[in-house]
């Protein structure tokens, strides 16, 4: 059963695995089930990560080797190195440049592959051929066709047509390109006022803007809403730009376990009973920072639990909604909807337009848009959102919403989580060991070793399915992993090729470690699969 098994290290070990039902922001643990809630994090096996350790110590000491070797003269220099100034310190951070020069740099064709077609459900790649051992590439001139389980296109709006891209070009033809103009001067165009309203409805709250790049949604609008005498907690998996942004605003910041209530209770706790270090003077503020879906992990937050933690510790929430909006929910309007929590309850909503829009830019909701389209630097040092995504929005969103008529919108979020917890199941049947929620589009397997990493993505290439392995520093040293992005766009037969492949490989590769019998299925989870 999903009880048993083993949370992830540093996880919540009295919740993480075990079933939970949600219904309006009620736990409903002793009611009868609406819905369930499991994830899983199986422990890495002992022998698996000693010998992972291993691994990363041998290409370690073989690193210093080659950079002896060098030094000597042995070996052709062919990084970009500093010139070595008497009584200076480095400029460049040595264990970074040591890490990228003898262990990226081997397996950095695994990386950054260039593609020549729409990123949709199928793609287009351009083969290249390193002569050097990866530290260059040149392009041969051929292409492949591969199944793409790596990008982040849930709803499948990543299309060169149909009546998205239709819009799009007459947005083009009337408004150009770009607006060459920030919100406060003269960039704020009529389409960008429409996309804003249309935000607001969509998210159900009393206002919404709209920001050109996701990563700075956060990072500069942050510091508007906190400062100096204010209290950041955040959960350690947070994304870097809600790091950065924490960072800029001069707010102490506290992190609190991984969907840990009982941390973050203790800290919430600690924070009112004894204020500001030193003075013990009460924070300004409490800002509980969460994400909706954590894209390494495919995890998602306990969400009714922070929510009543926030009103019994007179805090604020601030969600970011980057990779559930869209992806998440009945009607796809992310986390909250998918719990059934009154967007009022949450106090500043989050999201980005890239993962599930087919588009860029990020938004914020909630009642205080007025004080950031004038304080936030979002606002005021950057230009507006190109017109042209500015459509792919309006259009994509008004898809979902229905308002176009149709009820393509909710077939999309429908196929999106049939394709969701159908590979889901099927990887876990198979014997990998798989992280997150049952829910999560985004769905890490576990490679560990760093001899592997490269060995599944290559192989997997070869056998046509385009897929994103990540290792450290992007994760634990000893929890790398693959995540596949799922899309709506994918379809039964493409899925069963996708894990037929990741079988296959598997058993060639020896990945499949779990150890633990495949999380349960309730009758309504078996019902939506058949």
């Amino acid at each position: 059963m999903a009880g048993k098994t083993k949370p992830k290290n540093g996880m919540n070990g009295k919740t993480n695995g075990i079933n939970h039902c949600y219904q309006n922001g009620q736990n409903l643990q002793n009611t009868p089930l609406k819905d369930t809630f499991i994830e899983t994090f199986e422990e890495t096996p002992l022998s698996t990560a000693i010998l992972t350790y291993l691994g990363y110590a041998v290409l370690v000491v073989i690193g210093h080797i080659r950079d002896f070797l060098r030094s000597l003269g042995i070996e052709k220099i062919k990084s970009c190195t500093e010139p070595k100034l008497q009584g200076y310190v480095s400029l460049y951070q040595s264990w970074e440049s040591f890490y990228t020069r003898n262990l990226y740099r081997r397996i950095r064709d695994c990386w950054n592959r260039p593609i020549c077609s729409v990123a949709g459900a199928e793609m287009d790649m351009l083969e290249r051929v390193s002569p050097d051992n990866g530290w260059n590439f040149e392009l041969t001139g051929k292409k492949q066709h591969v199944l793409n389980f790596g990008s982040y296109n849930y709803l499948g709006f990543a299309e060169n047509k149909g009546p998205c891209a239709d819009a799009v070009e007459k947005s083009t033809m009337k408004y150009g390109v770009g607006c060459c103009g920030s919100r406060q001067e003269l960039g704020y165009l009529e389409i960008h006022k429409q996309l804003d309203e249309l935000v607001a409805k969509f998210l159900g709250v009393e206002a919404a803007a709209t920001f050109p790049m996701g990563f700075a949604t956060n990072s500069m609008n942050m510091p508007s809403i906190v400062g100096k005498g204010c209290l950041i907690l955040s959960d350690e998996l947070n994304h870097s730009s809600l790091v950065l942004g924490s960072r800029l605003s001069g707010a102490s910041i506290k992190t609190f376990r991984h969907n840990d209530m009982e941390d973050l209770e203790n800290k919430l706790k600690n924070a009112v009973v004894f204020g500001q270090p030193r003075t013990h003077r009460p924070w300004k503020k409490i800002l509980i920072v969460v994400e909706g879906v954590y894209s390494m992990e495919g995890s998602i937050v306990r969400l009714p639990e922070v929510v009543a933690l926030k009103k019994k510790y007179k805090a604020y929430v601030y969600l970011d909604e980057a990779h559930s909006v869209g992806a998440m929910g009945p009607h796809g309007r992310g986390i909250v909807d998918y719990f059934g929590i009154d967007p009022k309850d949450i106090d500043i909503m989050m999201g980005t337009f890239t993962k599930s829009f087919g588009a860029a830019g990020g938004y914020i909701g909630r009642a205080l848009i007025n004080h950031l389209k004038l304080q936030s630097h979002g606002s005021i040092y950057s230009c507006t959102m190109a017109p042209p995504v500015t459509q792919q929005i309006i259009s994509s969103m008004s898809i979902i919403m229905g308002a176009d008529g149709t009820n393509e919108g909710q077939k999309r979020v429908q196929q999106l989580k049939w394709n969701t917890r159908y590979f889901r199941r099927r990887l876990h049947d198979m014997g990998f060991i798989i992280y997150g929620n049952k829910d999560s589009p985004v769905i890490p397997l576990l490679i560990f070793m760093p001899s592997k990493i490269a060995a599944l993505g290559r192989e997997c290439l070869k056998r046509g399915l385009g897929i994103v392995v990540v290792g450290f520093p992007a994760t634990p040293i000893i929890e790398s992993r693959a995540r596949f992005c799922l899309s709506a766009a994918h379809n039964k037969e493409m899925l069963d090729k996708a894990l037929g492949i990741i079988n296959e490989v598997g058993d060639m590769l020896s990945l499949k470690y779990s150890r633990t019998i495949p999380p349960s299925f309730s009758e309504k989870d078996v019902e939506l699969l058949l």
